[in-house]
């Protein structure tokens, strides 16, 4: 299983992230933890929904520190079953 990609990037409200998993991309809102664009497959979708839904707090945070200074703190992968590198974990992206 390859690993899922979180990242913050430069871009607008509302506050979000994008996911990547193979060749497949979304984008998920911070505030409802619900993919608004693209897709990704179902297993690694349900991951990234809950890893967001749990880290909904540090996800502001971060989206808010980036806005102004482009700072993110590392957030942690969700503990699974699964292979560490599967989970999703952030990733800096520049703002």
């Amino acid at each position: 299983m390859g690993r899922i990609q979180i990242k913050l990037t430069d871009e607008h409200n509302p506050p979000h992230f994008h996911a990547e998993y193979a060749e497949f991309k979304a984008i998920i809102s911070i505030k409802e933890s619900v993919a608004i664009k693209g897709a990704l497959p179902t297993k690694q979708l349900k991951l990234v929904l809950a890893w967001s839904e749990i880290h909904t707090e540090e996800l502001l945070k971060n989206w808010e520190s980036a806005e102004k200074n482009g700072d993110i703190a590392k957030i942690n992968p969700l503990k699974w079953g699964y292979n560490e590198n599967s989970c999703p974990s952030i990733t800096k992206t520049r703002f």
